[in-house]
C-alpha cells in the first residue's frame, strides 16, 4: 500500500487524481440540489470516516488528515483543506475512526491511537491524560493489553469502531475489547468510565468479522458456529433469544459479582434512588462539548453511558422537573405510537417542556412501576448540576459508522429466568418508550406496560422478536447457541482469504481462516446497547447489556453491517438491505412496521446493493445497475427543518423531517463521480471513495464482482423458487423414481455447493473493491482457488448431465407444474436462455445455464490481463487463469452436448435389453447400427452391434451384450492386407478379437474414438494418441471370469498390453490374496500371499520372491499349525538354504532345522535342535532323515559323534560323558551299544570287549579290564580311537547351500561360474529395489545403500593404494543384508549362533567350531576374489605400482614395507565381532579348569604391595619406580604403595578384554610393551635394549596387577587364528611372551 500499487493504472499512471476520490456532500437537501464537493489532495484517499461534525481521511502512506469542527482543538477546518495530523508521522496508519466528538487509528504494528472529547471515557486512559481531562488534543497511544494470560501481552489491534461515548477495537485475535461508557460496551461492569479496554467476554470465542457503532448501542457480525455443535443441545423452553441453553442457574451469574438487583435477565440495569453510594467518577459533573465551543453540564450518569441515561445532555429542561438522578425509561413501545398505515407518528416532545408538574410524585411513579414489573426499581442520585440525561433518547445528531473486520468465538448471554417479569421491567424508566411520543405521566406507564404484559402472555421468549418473526426459530435459534465465556479466547492469527493488502492492512469485512477459501455467509447479527428506538432489531425497545443475537438475520447470509445515530442497516450476500430503527426520517428506506425488528429495504427493480453506510437521519448505499459503473442511493432526510439549528440543543429524540423519501433513490450525480468503491456517512454528511477508469482496468473489476453478484441472486432465486420446493416435495413422496430421485437429490446439492462458493466468491469479490488500489490483482479468488472453482463447476455439470441422461427432467417438469402451479410465471422470468422449445428444455437450459460464467470468468480476467505488459508476473497470472476457464468452458458445452446426444440416444433405442446398460455416468460415443463395425470372420445371418461409451465397449448380439471395460482394453490396427480389410485389433485381459470397418474412414474414426475414450478414462486429456501407442501400460482393476489360475479374482494393479504386470494386489472368492508383482500375466519378484487353510481355520502366508506364477527364490512362509520357514524355494518347493521353526517352548514338541534342503526335504548338511529333548544334531541328512557323519551333543553335556543311517545312530561312534569317561564302539540305535568297543574312564582305565546295552541305563561287558601302563608309556592305538573329529562333518562341507545361494544372487550358476560384469550388475540392482521398496530404511542405512549403488573399481590390478577402498566397500556392504556379501555375513552368524549357542555350548565342539570359521574365511575369500580379480592368493603379497627412475631413490626407504592379503587379515575384522560370543564362551568352557588354577594365584598374589610383588618376581631395583603420579601431582612410591607401578602398561593391557580379533589383542599388547618401555626409559640410559630376562618378570608384574578374566581363552584364541604372517615377527615374540606369563602364572607357587 505505501510504495506498490497493484494495478496496472498505477503503474502506467501514477498520478494520484486517478485512484482514491474522495467526493463529500451534505444530506438533507433535495437530490437535485447537491453537489458534492470533490477533495483534493497530493495521495489518493483509502479510507474515510465521518463524525458528528468533523471527518478523517486517510490517504496513501498511512497519513491521516482531519476537518470539520476540532471541539479539542478549538478549530473548523473546511473539509476542502484538511489539516494532517502531524503526531502520526512515521506511523504508518491503517485504520482510522470517528465517534460522535472524538477520533481513533490504528497503526500498522496494531497500536491505537485515540485523540477528542474524551468525557466518558471514549479515548480511555492516555499515556498524556488523566480522568480528569475531558478533552486529548492531541492523538495518543491507548494500549490493550490481555491481563489473563501470563505473562500479559500487548493485543494487536486491526480496527476500530467509534461511537459517541464508546470504542470499540477489534483485535489480531478476533477478540472485542471496549472502553468508554454505557451500556453499550457490552461489558460485564457496572462501573463507568471505562478507561482502560476491556474484553467483550460475552464474543469471547467466537468469530468475529466486522463491528459497528452507533450513538448508544453496537452491532457485531459474527460467523456462526458449526451445525454439529447443536444437535446434541436441547433448548430449554424459557431463554432470550439467542442465549444459551448451556448454563445452570450458576453457571450464568458467575460473570456477574452484584446482586440481581442490578441486573435484570435481559441485561438492562435498573437503577436506585434512595442509595447514596456513588463513585468518584460519578459524583464529577461531565462538560459536553458544544461545537460552538461551549458546554453543557450533564449528570454523571451521563458520563457512566448507562442504558436508563439518556444519550446526550443537550436540553436542560428535564432536570427542572426531576430529582437528580432519576432515570426513567420503558421500552419495547412500538405498537401503540404506530399509526394505522404502518408508519410511526410523529409527535414533538414540546411536552416535556411545557408540563413541569407531569411526574411531580417521584415516589408514586416509582412504586406504580415497581408493582408492575414485579422488580424494585433502584434508582441513583446524582449530585451536582446538569442531570439532563434523566430520559433514554437518541440525539438528533449522534452518527457515526465504523466497519470492523475480524477473523472464531464462544459466546455467552445471560438466560432469561423470568421472562414476562424481564420483559416488564424496563431497566429503571420509562422514557424510552415516549421518546417519540406526547408529554408522558404515570398513567401512560401503566397502560402501556399493562398492554405489553397482556400480548406477551403464553410467549417464552423474553422479548417481542417471536411476535413479530414467525418462523425465525428452530434451527435459526440454535444457529446463534453462544458457548461458554471463556476468559481466554484462542490466540491464532487467520490471514485474509482474499488476500491481504500490499502494506499488510487488514481490511474491513474481509479476513477469513487460513483454512477457509472464500469468505463464509454462515453469519449471525449481534447487537447491544440502548433499543429505545428499537435499533437492537429484538423485536423491544429494551436494552440489551451484553450482546444478543437478532435470529431473524440469522439465516439470510449478512455480509455487512452499519449504525446510524438510531437505526441500523444489515447487508446480505444476495445484495438486499435489512434496515430497523428509527425512522423518523426515512432512512430505513421503507414504512413496514415493525421498526423493531429488521425489515427488508424496498429496492428498485435491477438494482444491487453491495455497500452501505448510515449517518444520523440517512442511509447511503451503493449498488450494481443497467451499467458496470456502481449508482448511489439515498434514503432520509430530504431537507432540514428551519428551526433544527435553534431547536438542536434542545431534543430528546429523533425529529421527524418534514420531507424524506420512503424506499431509496438515486442520485444522479455519482454518474459523474466514477467508480464509486466505497459509501460512508456520519452526522449530515456522505461521502464516497470513487476511482477513474485507467485504461479499463477499474470497470474490469467492477464489471467482474457486478457479475457475480448478479449470478448469485440469479442462483438465490433458482434455490429458492425452484429446486427447495421440488426437493421438499421429492423428500416427502418421491415420484421421479430411484435412480432420478438419488440423482435429483445429488443435482440440488451441487447446485447448493456451488450457490455458495459464488456467494462467498461475490462478497469477496465487494471486499477487494472496497480496497482496490490496496489489492493485488493476483490475490483474485479465481486465480488464488482456481481448482477449487474448476472442480465445483465439474461437478455441476455432471450432475445436471447424469439427470438429463437418466431422463430426469420429464419426470421434474410434471412435478413443478403440481408443485409451483401458479408460480410458473416466476420460473419463466429465470430462464435467461433464448430457446423456445418446450418446458422440459426450458428446465434443462434453466439448470445448464451457469456454465456460461465460466466464459465470463475467462473474458474478464483476459480484459484484466490486457492492462499489464505481457512479461510481468500480473500478466501471465491472469492470462493462465483466463485461459483455464475457457477451456473448462468449452469442455463442459462438449459434455453438455454428450448428455444431449446420450439422452436421444436412450430415447431411440429404449428396451429392457438396453435399459441394463443405461447408467448415470455412461455417455454414448459411436455406434454401428448402420453395420459399419462387425466381427471378422462372423456369419453370414449373425447381428453384431457394437456401441462405444466413454467407459466400456458393449457387444451386442441378438439378446445378450458383452461389456468391455475401457480401462483394461487395448486397441490397435491391423497392417492392411491384400484382402482389404480394415481391421483393428481388440485386446481384453481374458480375450481378443478383430473387428472389421465398411470403409477406411469408419476405422479411423473408430481408432481413434476409441483412443481418446481410453485415454480420457485413464486420466489423459481425452485428446487421443497415435493408434495402437494409447497406454500400453496402465493401472486398472479387472475380474477375472474364465477358467485358469485367476477365475473370479479381483485385480487391481498395473498391465502391460492386456497382461498384468507391475505391482498389483490380486483377491480370490475363496480368500486368497497376492500383493506384489506380476510379470506377463503371472506373480514374478517379490510378493505376499494369504492363502486360507480351512481345517486349521488359520491361513498360511508367504512373503517374498516368485517366478513365473511359482514361488521362487529367498522368502519366509508361516504355515497354518504353526511352523515358520526361512529361506530359499525352487517352484513351490524349499529348496537350498532354510531354516525351519516348528511349534513353540510351550508345545509338546518344538524344534529348528537350519540347513540344506532339496526339493522339500531336508538333504544335506543341517543342525536339529530338538528343544524338547534337550538334544542337538549337526549332521547330514537325506529325504528328512539323519544319515552320514553327524555329532550330536544333549544338555547332560552328552558329546557323540558317529555315523546315522535312517535317522537313527548306527554303526562305528565315540561317545564321550561330561565326566570325560569315553567310549568307541559300534551303535545299533539312539543311544543304544551293541558290539565291540572301548569303553575308557577318567582315570585312565579301560575296558575292551564286547558291550551292549543302553547307554543311560545300563552296559552289559564281556572284555577285558586294563590299567594304565605303570612306566607312563601310552596306547597310541587306543589314542586315536578316542581323538575327537574323526567322525564330523568337514567344515569345508558344511554350509555349502549358504554360499550357493550368495553365488545365486551375483547371478552365477556355481562357484565362482559366472560373469563378473553380471555379478555387480545384479548387486547394483539389488540395493536400488531395496532403497525402493523399504521405505522404513533409517537414514544411516539409506546413506550406506547409497554408497554401495555405485560399482567400485574391480578389474584393475590391486595395489597399495586401492587396497584400502576395498576393505571400506567390504565394511559397507557387510552392514546392510540387502547386500549379497551382508546378507551372506548375516546369514552365517545365524547358523553359527544356531549350532553353537544353547545346547550346543559343549566344550568339546571348540576345534569344530574353529575350523568353521577358517572354513568361513576360505569360502568368503573366494566370492571376494572373484568380485575383486585383483587380489592375490591367500597369503599372496600386493605388488608395489611400477615406478619411475626419478622416484626410485625416493621410495628406496619405503621399499622394504609390504602388504601380505590374507582372508584372516581382510575377512576376520568383517566376521569375527559378530561371531565372537558363542565362539569365545567355547574358549572359556575349554580353559576353564586353568583359568580356575590361574584366577587363585591371580587373587593371591595381588594382595601384595608392589615392592613387594616386585622383588618376588625377581624384577630388579633399578626398574622399580620411585615416584607415582597422582591427579598431576607426583607422590614417592613407599612399601605399603600397592597399585601405584606402571599403572599406564597395566590400564592398556585390560583393554585386551574390549578387542574381538587377533589383530586387535595383539595390538593391544603391543601398545602394553611400548607403554612399559616408556616408564622404564627415564630410569635408565637413552639406549636401552630389553633381554627377556628382564623383560619377563616385569611383563609378569603387569599381568598380575591388570586381573584379566579368561586370559587362557584370550591367549587361545589369538594362537588359534592369529595370522600366521605375525607369528614370527616382533608380535608374535610379544605374544608368546603374554603366554608364557599365564603359564608361569598358573606354575607360580604362592609359598
Amino acid at each position: 500500500m505505501e510504495n506498490r500499487e497493484e494495478s496496472p493504472a498505477d503503474e502506467r499512471a501514477p498520478t494520484p487524481p486517478e485512484r482514491g476520490l474522495l467526493h463529500i456532500w451534505k444530506s438533507g437537501g433535495p437530490s437535485e440540489q447537491l453537489c458534492p464537493e470533490r477533495v483534493l489532495l497530493s495521495k489518493c484517499v483509502l479510507q474515510v470516516a465521518l463524525g458528528e461534525h468533523h471527518g478523517l481521511l486517510l490517504s496513501q502512506g498511512g497519513q491521516v488528515y482531519s476537518f470539520g469542527e476540532l471541539l479539542w482543538r478549538g478549530l473548523s477546518v473546511p473539509v476542502s483543506a484538511p489539516v494532517l495530523e502531524e503526531s502520526l508521522l512515521g506511523r504508518t496508519v491503517v485504520r482510522v475512526a470517528a465517534g460522535g466528538f472524538h477520533c481513533g487509528a490504528v497503526s500498522e504494528q496494531g497500536n491505537v491511537y485515540m485523540w477528542g472529547e474524551n468525557t466518558a471515557g471514549q479515548c480511555g486512559l492516555t499515556e498524556r491524560g488523566t480522568t480528569a481531562n475531558i478533552t486529548v488534543s492531541e492523538p495518543c497511544p491507548v494500549t490493550v493489553v490481555d491481563n489473563e494470560v501470563v505473562p500479559p501481552v500487548v493485543v494487536r489491534v486491526v480496527d476500530l469502531a467509534c461511537g459517541r461515548e464508546h470504542s470499540l477495537a477489534l483485535s489480531a485475535q478476533n477478540e472485542l475489547w471496549a472502553w468508554g461508557s454505557g451500556c453499550q460496551l457490552g461489558l460485564v461492569t457496572n462501573t463507568f468510565p471505562v478507561w482502560r479496554p476491556q474484553k467483550v467476554e460475552h464474543l469471547a470465542g467466537r468469530h468475529v468479522i466486522q463491528v459497528a457503532c452507533g450513538a448508544y448501542h453496537s452491532l457485531a457480525l459474527v460467523r456462526s458456529l458449526p451445525q454439529q455443535n447443536y444437535t446434541t443441545q436441547k433448548p430449554p423452553e424459557k431463554k432470550e433469544q439467542g442465549q444459551s441453553p448451556r448454563y445452570s442457574s450458576t453457571e450464568r451469574e458467575e460473570p456477574l459479582a452484584v446482586d440481581d438487583a442490578h441486573y435484570c435477565p435481559l441485561g438492562v440495569e435498573l437503577t436506585e434512588v434512595m442509595t447514596a453510594e456513588m463513585s468518584p467518577r460519578r459524583r464529577r459533573p461531565r462538560q459536553r462539548l458544544r461545537p460552538g465551543g461551549r458546554s453543557a453540564g450533564s449528570s454523571p450518569g451521563s458520563g457512566a453511558g448507562l442504558c436508563p441515561y439518556s444519550e446526550d445532555g443537550k436540553s436542560n429542561t428535564i432536570q427542572e422537573n426531576l430529582p437528580a438522578g432519576t432515570k426513567l425509561e420503558s421500552e419495547g413501545h412500538a405498537d401503540p405510537l404506530t399509526q394505522t398505515d404502518g408508519s410511526p407518528k410523529s409527535q414533538p416532545l414540546s411536552g416535556w417542556t411545557a408540563n413541569k408538574n407531569s411526574f411531580n410524585d417521584e415516589l408514586e411513579l416509582q412504586n406504580l412501576l415497581q408493582k408492575l414489573s414485579g422488580h424494585s426499581l433502584e434508582m441513583r442520585h446524582a449530585s451536582g448540576p446538569g442531570d439532563t440525561d434523566s430520559l433514554s433518547s437518541q440525539t438528533s445528531d449522534d452518527s457515526y459508522v465504523s466497519s470492523t473486520p475480524s477473523t472464531d468465538i464462544f459466546t455467552s448471554s445471560y438466560k432469561d429466568d423470568m421472562p414476562i417479569k424481564s420483559q416488564t421491567n424496563n431497566s429503571g424508566g420509562v422514557a424510552g418508550v415516549y421518546s417519540s411520543s406526547s408529554p408522558v405521566c404515570s398513567e401512560e406507564v401503566r397502560i402501556y406496560l399493562e398492554k405489553e404484559r397482556q400480548a406477551l402472555q403464553g410467549q417464552k421468549s423474553s422479548s417481542l422478536t417471536d411476535i413479530n418473526q414467525k418462523g425465525k426459530t428452530g434451527p435459526n435459534r440454535r444457529r446463534s447457541l453462544p458457548g461458554t465465556p471463556t476468559h481466554g479466547s484462542p490466540r491464532r492469527r487467520r490471514p485474509c482469504a482474499c488476500g491481504p493488502s500490499s502494506a499488510g492492512r487488514t481490511q474491513a469485512a474481509a479476513p477469513e481462516e487460513a483454512g477457509d477459501i472464500l469468505p463464509s455467509l454462515e453469519t449471525e447479527v449481534w447487537s447491544w446497547g440502548r433499543g429505545s428506538e428499537g435499533q437492537l432489531g429484538h423485536g423491544d425497545q429494551l436494552a440489551r447489556l451484553q450482546p444478543l443475537c437478532i435470529n431473524s438475520l440469522t439465516s439470510e447470509e449478512v455480509i455487512k453491517v452499519a449504525a446510524g445515530s438510531h437505526h441500523s442497516l444489515a447487508l446480505t450476500a444476495q445484495c438486499q438491505v435489512y434496515s430497523w430503527g428509527s425512522n423518523m426520517c426515512g432512512q430505513l428506506g421503507h414504512i413496514n412496521s415493525p421498526v423493531t425488528v429488521p425489515q427488508q429495504t424496498k429496492l428498485s427493480d435491477g438494482l444491487r446493493a453491495w455497500d452501505v453506510s448510515a449517518g444520523q437521519s440517512h442511509s447511503l448505499l451503493l449498488a450494481d445497475g443497467d451499467c458496470v459503473q456502481p449508482v448511489l442511493l439515498y434514503c432520509g432526510q430530504q431537507q432540514e427543518t428551519s428551526s433544527y439549528q435553534s431547536q438542536r440543543s434542545c431534543q430528546r429524540s429523533p425529529n421527524r423531517a418534514e420531507s424524506y423519501t420512503v424506499r431509496p433513490t438515486l442520485l444522479p450525480f455519482c454518474v459523474e463521480m466514477g467508480y464509486v468503491s466505497r459509501v460512508c456517512s456520519g452526522g449530515q454528511s456522505c461521502a464516497v471513495l470513487a476511482d477513474h477508469n485507467v485504461m479499463g482496468f477499474i470497470s474490469a473489476i467492477h464489471e467482474l464482482a457486478s457479475r457475480e453478484r448478479q449470478f448469485y441472486c440469479w442462483l438465490s432465486s433458482v434455490r429458492k423458487l425452484l429446486m427447495t420446493p421440488l426437493f421438499n416435495r421429492e423428500s416427502a413422496s418421491p415420484s421421479l423414481g430411484e435412480p432420478c430421485t438419488h440423482l435429483f437429490f445429488s443435482l440440488c446439492e451441487r447446485l447448493v455447493r456451488l450457490s455458495v462458493l459464488i456467494g462467498r466468491h461475490s462478497t469477496s469479490l465487494s471486499y477487494f473493491l472496497h480496497d482496490v488500489q490496496g489489492r493485488d490483482v493476483t490475490s483474485l479468488p479465481l486465480l488464488t482457488h482456481t481448482e477449487h472453482f474448476l472442480d465445483i463447476y465439474k461437478e455441476y455439470c455432471s450432475s445436471v448431465g447424469d439427470f438429463q441422461v437418466m431422463g430426469g427432467f420429464q419426470s421434474l417438469h410434471k412435478l413443478s407444474l403440481e408443485c409451483l402451479g401458479s408460480q410458473q410465471t416466476i420460473l419463466a422470468q429465470l430462464c435467461v436462455s433464448n430457446k423456445s422449445a418446450g418446458d422440459d428444455v426450458d428446465l434443462v437450459s434453466l439448470l445448464y445455464w451457469p456454465l456460461q460464467q465460466l466464459h465470463q470468468y475467462g473474458r474478464v480476467l483476459l480484459k484484466l490481463a490486457a492492462c499489464y505488459d505481457v512479461l510481468t508476473t500480473e500478466y501471465q497470472s491472469l492470462h493462465q487463469g483466463s485461459c483455464q476457464y475457457e477451456s473448462l468452458s468449452l469442455s463442459l458445452l462438449r459434455r453438455k452436448k454428450e448428455a444431449e446426444t446420450t439422452f436421444l440416444f436412450w430415447k431411440t433405442h429404449s428396451g429392457k435389453n438396453t435399459e441394463v446398460l443405461r447408467l448415470p455416468q455412461r455417455r454414448v460415443v459411436c455406434e454401428s447400427s448402420n453395420r459399419s463395425l462387425t466381427l471378422q470372420n462372423a456369419g453370414r445371418f449373425s447381428n453384431h452391434w457394437f456401441i462405444l461409451f466413454n467407459d466400456a465397449l458393449v457387444h451386442t448380439q441378438f439378446s445378450t451384450h458383452h461389456v468391455y471395460p475401457l480401462t483394461c482394453l487395448w486397441v490397435k490396427p491391423v497392417t492392411e492386407n491384400s484382402g482389404g480389410l480394415y481391421a483393428i485389433k481388440i485386446t481384453c485381459p481374458e480375450e481378443s478379437f478383430t473387428l472389421v470397418a465398411s470403409t477406411p474412414q469408419e476405422k479411423n474414426k473408430w481408432l481413434r474414438s476409441i483412443n481418446q475414450e481410453i485415454d480420457q478414462v485413464l486420466g489423459g486429456g481425452g485428446q487421443g494418441s497415435s493408434p495402437g501407442l494409447t497406454a500400453m501400460s496402465r493401472t486398472a482393476s479387472y475380474k477375472f471370469t474364465g477358467e485358469g489360475r485367476f477365475k473370479d479374482a479381483r485385480y487391481t494393479g498395473g498391465w502391460l498390453a492386456g497382461r498384468v504386470h507391475g505391482r498389483g494386489n490380486m483377491e480370490w472368492p475363496d480368500g486368497r490374496t497376492y500383493s506384489g508383482n506380476f510379470k506377463n500375466g503371472l506373480e514374478d519378484g517379490y510378493g505376499e500371499c494369504k492363502m486360507p487353510n480351512k481345517l486349521l481355520d488359520k491361513p498360511d502366508t508367504y512373503q517374498g520372491h516368485w517366478r513365473e506364477g511359482k514361488i521362487h527364490g529367498f522368502g519366509k512362509y508361516k504355515y497354518a499349525n504353526g511352523e515358520v520357514y526361512e529361506g530359499c524355494f525352487y517352484d513351490d518347493q524349499r529348496h537350498g538354504y532354510g531354516m525351519l521353526s516348528s511349534g513353540k517352548l510351550a508345545r509338546t514338541s518344538s524344534s529348528v532345522f537350519i540347513g540344506q534342503w532339496v526339493h522339500d526335504r531336508k538333504t544335506g548338511y543341517g543342525v536339529y535342535d530338538d528343544i524338547t529333548r534337550g538334544e542337538k544334531y549337526m549332521g547330514l541328512w537325506v529325504d528328512d532323515q539323519r544319515h552320514g557323519n553327524a555329532v550330536v551333543v544333549t544338555q547332560h553335556c552328552v558329546y557323540y559323534e558317529g555315523t546315522f543311517r535312517e535317522n537313527k545312530m548306527s554303526g562305528t561312534g565315540l561317545l564321550v560323558s561330561e565326566d570325560n569317561t569315553a567310549f568307541h564302539g559300534e551303535f545299533s540305535d539312539d543311544w543304544i551299544v551293541s558290539g565291540k568297543g572301548v569303553l575308557s574312564l577318567a582315570n585312565g582305565d579301560s575296558l575292551e570287549g564286547l558291550f551292549n546295552g543302553e547307554w543311560t541305563t545300563g552296559l552289559k561287558v564281556v572284555g577285558t579290564y586294563y590299567k594304565p601302563a605303570v612306566d607312563g608309556a601310552e596306547d597310541k592305538d587306543r589314542n586315536n580311537l578316542l581323538r575327537l573329529g574323526q567322525y564330523v562333518v568337514p567344515a569345508g562341507q558344511r554350509w555349502t547351500c549358504v554360499f550357493d545361494e550368495c553365488w545365486s544372487r551375483l547371478g552365477c550358476d556355481s562357484a565362482a561360474r559366472g560373469e563378473r560384469i553380471t555379478a555387480w550388475e545384479n548387486i547394483a540392482v539389488t540395493i536400488t529395489s531395496a532403497r525402493r521398496h523399504c521405505p522404513n530404511l533409517s537414514r544411516s542405512q539409506t546413506k550406506i545403500l547409497e554408497g554401495l549403488e555405485f560399482i567400485p573399481q574391480h578389474g584393475e590390478p590391486v595395489t597399495t593404494a586401492n587396497y584400502d577402498n576395498i576393505r571400506r566397500y567390504l565394511t559397507k556392504a557387510c552392514e546392510t543384508p540387502h547386500h549379497p556379501l551382508g546378507w551372506l555375513v548375516e546369514t552365517l552368524v545365524t547358523v553359527y549362533r544356531m549350532t553353537y549357542v544353547g545346547v550346543g555350548s559343549n566344550r568339546r565342539l571348540l576345534r569344530q567350531a574353529v575350523q568353521e570359521v577358517q572354513a568361513y574365511l576360505t569360502h568368503f575369500y573366494s566370492i571376494v576374489r572373484f568380485l575383486f580379480p585383483g587380489l592375490p592368493d591367500d597369503g599372496g603379497i600386493i605388488p608395489d605400482p611400477p615406478v619411475s627412475p626419478s622416484k626410485s631413490r625416493h621410495n628406496s626407504d619405503t621399499s622394504d614395507c609390504v602388504v601380505v592379503v590374507s582372508c584372516s587379515s581382510l575377512l576376520l575384522p568383517l566376521l569375527l565381532p559378530r561371531l565372537y560370543p558363542p565362539l569365545f564362551t567355547l574358549y572359556c568352557l575349554q580353559e576353564e579348569p586353568e583359568e580356575a588354577q590361574y584366577w587363585d594365584r591371580i587373587l593371591r598374589l595381588n594382595k601384595q604391595p608392589d615392592q613387594s610383588l616386585l622383588s618376588f618376581l625377581g624384577v630388579q631395583e633399578k626398574f622399580w619406580p620411585v615416584w607415582m603420579s597422582i591427579l598431576g601431582e607426583k607422590k614417592q612410591i613407599v612399601s605399603s604403595s600397592k597399585d601405584a607401578c606402571f599403572v599406564s602398561a597395566v590400564e592398556t593391557l585390560q583393554q585386551i578384554s574390549t578387542t574381538f580379533t587377533p589383530s586387535d589383542k595383539l595390538l593391544v599388547i603391543q601398545k602394553t610393551f611400548e607403554e612399559l618401555t616408556q616408564e622404564i626409559k627415564p630410569l635408565l640410559d637413552g639406549n636401552f635394549l630389553w633381554c627377556m630376562d628382564d623383560l619377563l618378570p616385569l611383563f609378569l608384574y603387569v599381568v598380575l596387577r591388570a586381573r584379566i578374566r579368561n586370559l587362557g581363552a584370550e591367549v587361545s584364541l589369538i594362537e588359534d587364528l592369529m595370522d600366521p604372517n605375525v607369528q614370527h615377527g616382533e608380535m608374535g615374540l610379544m605374544f608368546t611372551t603374554l603366554k608364557a606369563c599365564y603359564i608361569q602364572i598358573q606354575r607360580e607357587s604362592t609359598t
